[in-house]
């Protein structure tokens, strides 16, 4: 299906202005031919005003208001015939159909054109009232952004971890759209949640060893929270190849919720934090490693003092536990020999 752009002229106003007018015509018709019926004269003045005011309300259903950024796809007895893009008032054929099958479909997302359905409750002078809801099926081409909900997914390691995804998307052929599949709206959404599956599975959470997720068979140290960029943008490909022949375009995709399952949060928590102090010891044993090298260093190039390898060790093994111990030290004084 392709689309079709109709450059109908902006007539629209005219034809409202002439059929108001010819009501008024009818009307004063109708009442003329009244009387000319009750005289006894001719009745086809009266016969055809009647008729025209049963039937002429037909071409208001014609009029079509189209606003920035919204567009009108019609169909004639199941014919498509176009789509209405540009902004302004249309007369089209009165028996012309809009279909849009996603008018009123609500996701959690931003700028549908119909307004959330607007519902108008008239109040009758009976014990009931009548609700009349009115459905706008223009199809939107803003820019609009669905924020799918969270999602339980095992990462490549097994790891069950929660993610949400924003996904920024336009409709850029309505034809397609609308016709080539059932409801744009609930496809976009399910693709997004199959795309948003196959790639976590694809990543660890953190970096992880002899893990490759660029296929290329070498490890690298992709991560779910490293490479949120990286990962966007493939679930944006990947999304985009699934929605091309739905007529929609992905602007952008952003990772906006990324945590472990509640299940394991805490697990990983006290994982995380021993990485951190056995990250933070190392480097503690380093630099006293480093201090102890050159202390011993500068004895030995000043000679201040001259230790055999015994009194080395002792002294290598006190500094390091004074370098290295997690409360300050309490030297005890040797006020006798040091033999």
């Amino acid at each position: 299906m392709r689309e079709k752009v109709l450059n109908k002229k902006k007539n629209g106003m005219a034809v409202m202005l002439l059929t108001a007018l010819l009501y008024l015509a009818t009307v004063a018709g109708a009442i003329y031919g009244g009387i000319l019926m009750e005289s006894g004269k001719s009745i086809v003045l009266f016969v055809v005003s009647i008729v025209w005011v049963c039937l002429g309300w037909i071409p208001f259903i014609g009029l079509k208001v189209i606003g920035p950024q919204e567009a009108l796809v019609l169909t004639l007895f199941g014919k498509y015939v176009g789509t209405l893009k540009e902004n302004g008032f249309y007369f089209v054929n009165p028996f012309c159909v809009a279909v849009n099958p996603a008018a009123e479909t609500k996701l959690n997302q931003s700028g549908d054109v119909d307004n959330h359905s607007k519902k108008n409750a008239l109040s009758l002078n009976t014990e009931f009232n009548v609700n009349v809801k009115t459905v706008n099926k223009k199809v939107s081409l803003k820019m609009m952004t669905l924020n799918n909900s969270r999602q339980k997914i095992n990462d490549c390691l097994g790891n069950p971890v929660e993610i949400g995804i924003a996904v920024i998307w336009r409709v850029v052929d309505t034809a397609k759209a609308v016709f080539e599949v059932d409801n744009y709206k609930e496809y976009l959404s399910l693709q997004c949640d199959t795309a948003l599956r196959n790639i976590v599975k694809i990543y660890p959470y953190d970096i992880a060893t002899n893990v490759d997720t660029t296929g290329d068979g070498v490890a690298d140290d992709g991560s779910l929270r490293g490479s949120s960029e990286i990962v966007a943008n493939r679930i944006k490909e990947e999304i985009q190849q699934k929605v091309e022949f739905a007529g929609l375009e992905i602007i952008e995709a952003r990772i906006t919720y990324l945590a472990y399952a509640p299940e394991i949060a805490a697990v990983m928590l006290q994982r995380q934090q021993a990485s951190a102090i056995i990250d933070a010891r190392k480097m503690i044993v380093d630099g006293a490693v480093g201090m102890v090298e050159m202390a011993l260093e500068r004895l030995n190039e000043n000679n201040v003092v001259n230790l055999d390898e015994e009194r080395k060790a002792a002294m290598v093994s006190n500094l390091l536990v004074v370098l290295c111990g997690n409360h300050d030290a309490q030297p005890i004084v040797n006020s006798g020999s040091l033999y």
